[in-house]
């Protein structure tokens, strides 16, 4: 993951300075993967990446959740030959009217894949529409997991975290690359603890 970390500050998915999250708070650090899809090199290491951990953890499909996770969970199916299904964040009013698309059966086990975790509640709230499709969800697989207590309020629902790397092995790597310097690391050290959601 060392490559990879370097790979997306270059490419502007990770961010320092400050920044207004959704939550009105002001953050050191910003996540943006979205950035991925125009640099197909980076995008195929990381599907090469998440394919292998969803090998590792098994399943008979991964579920994306729009939008960032998307192309991720497209190109981790591709390079794991693992069939691929998106709920979506709200059902069509025409044609079908699914809030799930691509092609499954009841009781089959999926993989929930996103690019990030921060609080946890954007993946409690995907999971619920493959709960009520009858598919089997234990999983959830993410890129990088910011630290804040995403995986303590999964597990508290019954779910496994897996991500391949952390906020801060990130910073670890690119303290060491001259990516961000020391006084940034700690700044963003200091945020992650200051702001855990639960």
């Amino acid at each position: 993951m060392e490559e990879i970390y370097v790979q997306l500050a270059d490419a502007g998915c990770l961010l320092f300075g400050e920044f207004k999250l959704k939550s009105g708070l002001l953050s050191p650090v910003y996540v943006d993967f979205r950035r991925v899809v125009t640099y197909p090199a980076l995008l195929r290491q990381i599907g090469e990446a998440l394919a292998r951990e969803a090998r590792a953890i098994g399943c008979d499909r991964i579920a994306a959740i729009p939008y960032a996770g998307l192309p991720l969970g497209v190109a981790a199916s591709l390079a794991g030959d693992l069939p691929l299904i998106y709920p979506r964040r709200e059902a069509k009013e025409h044609g079908t009217a699914r809030l799930i698309e691509g092609v499954y059966e009841a009781g089959e086990r999926v993989l929930v894949l996103d690019d990030l975790i921060t609080d946890g509640g954007s993946k409690i709230e995907a999971i619920a529409p493959l709960l009520q499709a009858g598919l089997v969800v234990r999983d959830v697989l993410v890129v990088l997991d910011r630290e804040q207590g995403g995986g303590k309020l999964l597990a508290q629902a019954g779910y496994n975290l897996y991500a391949l790397g952390t906020l801060s092995q990130a910073l670890e790597v690119l303290v060491e690359a001259r990516r961000v310097s020391p006084e940034m690391r700690a700044q963003v050290a200091e945020f992650i603890e200051g702001h855990q959601f639960f």
